[in-house]
């Protein structure tokens, strides 16, 4: 990998994006730290900066062209390049519902956040990405996701996560001649907010596989899902 990597985190205010802008950070990237939340997204990158993790704060809501553009912008101007793009931030608000009674409206919601603003930011970030002498897109998803392992509940973000999975594949597909390594990540259940209290696993497990993901050697994989860097079921 190319030394000062250049690395946008999405969602990275807290939980497992905070924990990849860390891991990153720490290995040597600089990180942009993106995040609607302007007061944690800044809380977070001074906490991270006190541990000496070079990390800058964008403010990116993830469901706006407008927003997206102009972080591509400030990228592009401010490093010319981007070595790594993580798409981490997600939503997730039908818990404790069925496929039968999810309303529309929130799938929609879900949809605007966990695939189309995935999909807008690797758009705008591909070109940028196509500089890198070693580009990395991750998308980190979820096992509810699989559908290998295909159950009911949370109707909403299994799709949303499944059609992340989809766009994995297209994408590293479409971009295998690129030099581009495309992948999904599925960090686990973790301590984290939406996680809950009764995860089993930290943030900083976690964030592992995807921050392995993002700084994949050349001849790495591509267009894979991966669980404790293993592969994981599609």
């Amino acid at each position: 990998m190319p030394d000062s990597r250049t690395a946008v985190v999405t969602g990275g205010n807290k939980g497992i994006g905070r924990e990849i802008c860390r891991q990153l950070a720490l290995g040597g990237a600089r990180v942009v730290l993106a995040a609607r939340d302007e007061g944690r997204g800044l809380a977070a990158r001074d906490a991270l900066m006190e541990e000496g993790a070079e990390t800058l704060f964008y403010p990116l809501d993830v469901t706006s062209a407008e927003s997206i553009e102009r972080l591509g912008g400030f990228v592009e101007k401010e490093f010319g390049r981007l070595d790594i793009l993580v798409n981490n931030a997600a939503i997730r608000i039908d818990q404790g519902t069925w496929g039968e009674n999810i309303s529309l409206d929130t799938l929609r919601e879900m949809m605007e956040a966990n695939l189309y603003g995935p999909l807008a930011l690797c758009q705008r970030f591909i070109p940028l990405l196509k500089k890198s002498e070693a580009g990395r897109i991750v998308n980190v998803s979820s096992a509810m996701a699989s559908l290998a392992k295909m159950k009911g509940g949370s109707p909403a973000y299994r799709i949303t996560k499944t059609a992340l999975n989809a766009l994995t594949g297209i994408l590293a597909d479409e971009l295998k001649d690129s030099g581009i390594l495309v992948n999904a990540a599925h960090p686990g259940h973790c301590l984290t907010d939406m996680g809950g209290p009764s995860a089993a696993r930290s943030a900083e497990e976690g964030a592992d596989t995807p921050a392995w993901l993002a700084t994949l050697p050349t001849g790495g994989p591509t267009g894979g899902f991966f669980f404790d860097r293993k592969p994981f079921d599609w």
